[in-house]
C-alpha cells in the first residue's frame, strides 16, 4: 500500500491524545508518552505542530471534550489542511463504530490522519487493515471490560466491596485482603447517627436526616446552597453495607457477610427498611422548623385542632412570631398568641417533668439492676437463638427440595422468594447469637441519652436542635397538648414514665420517702395477720 505524500499546504499538524481514565492523567504518563512519540514523527516528516488535544475518557465514546475542541480548531482553519497525528489507532476510537464515525468527521473538517503505528490509505487494501485493526481493539477493550467485571464480581461473591467506598468509608491495604473497607471518621460516626436516629425514630422523615446531615460542613454536598438531596439521603438509608453485609442483585450475588465492619447491625437495617414502607407519623412542613418547634403538636383548647403560626413585620422592620387558630367556628378564630408567652409556658410544662435526685437514682438502680440481669439470662438466650436458626435452615432445605419437584414458574418464584425472606431471617437470628452476652457499650454509655432524657426534658428541649426538640415531644407525652387562651396547658398528658415520677414527687413532698427501696428477686410474702 502506498502512503500519500503531503502536500505544502498539509505542513502543519495537531496532535490528538487519549488515556482512559482521569487517574491515568493524574498518576500516569500515557499522554505524555503519546505526545513524545507524535512529536517525534512530526520531527521525521518535517511537520509544524501548532496544537495538541488530549481526552481521558473510554475510546468508545465519540463525543470528547478534546475531539470536539479539535474538530472545531480544523474547521475553523479549514483553508490551511492539517495533519492530525495519533500515536496509535486504538487512540482515535477503541470500536469500529466510533472510529469510522471519527474518521468521518476528521476528513469532513479537512484533516488527514497519519500515525507513526498505521498508514492510512483510500485503497480497498489500506481500509480493510484499518477496520481489522479497529475491530481488535474494539475486541480487546469489551474483553478487557468482560474480565474485569468477571474479576470484580467474583472478588464480591467472596464479601468484598469493589466499588467506590460510600460515604462514611474508605479503602485500606491488608496484607493477603488488598483493598477491604474501614470507617472513615468523622464522616462514619455522622453516617452512624443518621442511621440510628432514622431507626429509633429520632428523625420522623427523611427530611430530618438531610437536615441533620447539612449541619455537618465537611459531610459531601450534591445541591446549591451546601444542601444535601433527598435522594442521596434515600441512598444511604437503602444501603445494606452500612450494616457489614453486600448485595449486587445486577451482578447475581446474592445478600452475604461483607469483609468489613458495618456502622450498624442487620437488624437496624431492617427497621429502617420497615419505617421507609410506613406512613410518617409526623410529615415536614416547609414551616415546620426551628422558629416554631411547637407547631401541630401543640392545639387549640377550644375545638382540639392543631395551632399554626404566623409572622408578622414590624414598620421598624422587627419580625414578630405568633401561634393561632384558624379553625372556623371556634371561639379562638384567628386571635394569635404570641410565640414566647406560649413557649414560655411549655418550657415550665416541662420543668413540672423532671424527679427529684433521690427518684433519679432509684431509676438508675433499676436499670442497672436489669441490665445486669439480661446479662445473666443472655447464655439461655443463645440458645434458642440457635435453634431457631436450625428451624430456619431446615425450612430453607425443604423449599430446595421442593424447587427441584416444582414445573411450575410462578410456583418456583414463590418458593425462592420465600427462601430470600428465610435467608434474611437467618442473618439476623446469627447476628443476634454473636452479639447476645457482649454489649458493644457499657451500661453509662447505652443508657447515658436515656436517663439525660428522664432526667431533664426541659435541658433537652433547650438545646435548641429540631430533632432533640422533637424527641422531646414523642417521648414526653402521650398525645397533642392543649393550650387554652389565659389559662395555658391545662390538661397535659405526660408520657407513662414521667406520670410515675410526678406521683412520686407528689408523694416525696407530703411524707418521707426513705422507705423505698429496690425490691428483691424471688416472692413477695404477705404480712400473718
Amino acid at each position: 500500500m502506498t502512503k500519500k505524500t503531503p502536500t505544502n499546504n498539509t505542513t502543519h499538524a495537531v496532535i490528538y491524545a487519549r488515556v482512559s481514565n482521569v487517574k491515568q492523567t493524574t498518576q500516569g504518563s500515557g499522554l505524555a508518552s503519546q505526545e513524545t512519540r507524535c512529536r517525534e514523527f512530526a520531527r521525521f516528516r518535517n511537520y509544524e505542530i501548532v496544537k495538541v488535544f488530549a481526552d481521558d475518557m473510554s475510546g468508545s465514546m465519540t463525543t470528547r471534550p478534546g475531539m470536539v475542541a479539535m474538530l472545531a480548531f480544523l474547521q475553523a482553519q479549514k483553508n490551511k489542511k492539517h495533519v492530525v497525528i495519533v500515536d496509535d489507532i486504538s487512540r482515535l476510537a477503541r470500536g469500529l463504530e466510533a472510529h469510522l464515525q471519527l474518521r468521518a468527521a476528521i476528513a469532513t473538517a479537512g484533516g488527514v490522519l497519519e500515525s507513526p503505528s498505521i498508514e492510512f490509505g483510500e485503497d480497498s487494501d489500506s481500509i480493510l487493515v484499518e477496520n481489522l485493526l479497529a475491530s481488535v481493539s474494539q475486541h480487546q477493550r469489551q474483553k478487557n471490560a468482560e474480565q474485569t467485571k468477571n474479576r470484580m464480581r467474583a472478588r464480591a461473591m467472596n464479601g468484598y466491596w469493589v466499588f467506590p467506598a460510600p460515604y462514611g468509608f474508605k479503602f485500606e491495604r491488608r496484607s493477603g485482603e488488598g483493598k477491604v473497607l474501614v470507617r472513615n471518621e468523622p464522616l462514619a460516626s455522622v453516617v452512624q447517627e443518621a442511621l440510628e436516629g432514622f431507626a429509633t425514630g429520632r428523625f420522623q422523615t427523611q427530611t430530618e436526616v438531610k437536615r441533620f446531615l447539612e449541619r455537618y460542613h465537611f459531610f459531601p454536598k450534591d445541591l446549591p446552597n451546601d444542601e444535601v438531596s433527598v435522594q442521596r439521603v434515600t441512598n444511604i438509608l437503602t444501603r445494606v453495607l452500612y450494616a457489614g453485609y453486600l448485595e449486587l442483585p445486577n451482578w447475581q450475588v446474592s445478600l452475604r457477610e461483607g469483609r468489613h465492619e458495618g456502622l450498624i447491625d442487620f437488624q437496624t437495617f431492617q427497621r429502617i427498611q420497615q419505617r421507609l414502607k410506613q406512613k410518617s407519623q409526623a410529615p415536614y412542613r416547609k414551616n415546620s422548623n426551628k422558629d416554631f418547634p411547637l407547631r401541630g403538636f401543640v392545639t387549640c383548647g377550644e375545638c382540639e385542632k392543631p395551632m399554626t403560626s404566623s409572622t408578622s413585620t414590624g414598620a421598624m422592620g422587627t419580625r414578630h412570631f405568633y401561634y393561632m387558630c384558624f379553625s372556623k367556628g371556634c371561639s379562638s378564630y384567628r386571635k394569635s398568641i404570641r410565640r414566647d408567652q406560649i413557649e414560655r409556658e411549655f418550657d415550665e410544662l416541662l420543668g413540672t417533668l423532671q424527679p427529684t435526685r433521690s427518684l433519679f437514682a432509684v431509676a438508675h438502680e433499676f436499670f442497672k439492676t436489669l441490665w445486669s440481669h439480661r446479662l445473666g439470662v443472655s447464655k439461655q438466650a443463645k440458645q434458642h437463638i440457635k435453634a431457631d436458626i436450625a428451624k430456619t435452615e431446615k425450612q430453607i432445605t425443604g423449599l430446595l427440595d421442593r424447587i427441584v419437584d416444582a414445573s411450575s414458574e410462578s410456583v418456583v418464584a414463590a418458593y425462592e422468594k420465600r427462601i430470600d425472606q428465610l435467608e434474611k431471617e437467618k442473618l439476623v437470628l446469627s447476628e443476634q447469637a454473636r452479639q447476645v452476652g457482649k454489649p458493644v457499650r457499657g451500661f453509662d454509655e447505652c443508657f447515658r441519652t436515656a436517663m439525660m432524657f428522664l432526667s431533664n426534658p426541659q435541658k433537652i428541649w433547650r438545646s435548641g436542635k429540631m430533632e432533640y426538640q422533637r424527641l422531646v415531644l414523642r417521648l414526653g407525652f402521650q398525645q397533642q397538648v392543649p393550650y387554652y387562651r389565659g389559662e395555658g396547658f391545662r390538661t397535659a398528658v405526660p408520657a407513662v414514665p414521667f406520670q410515675l415520677i410526678q406521683r412520686l414527687n407528689a408523694n416525696q413532698e407530703g411524707e418521707n420517702m426513705s422507705f423505698m427501696k429496690m425490691a428483691h428477686r424471688g416472692r413477695f410474702e404477705l404480712p400473718t395477720p
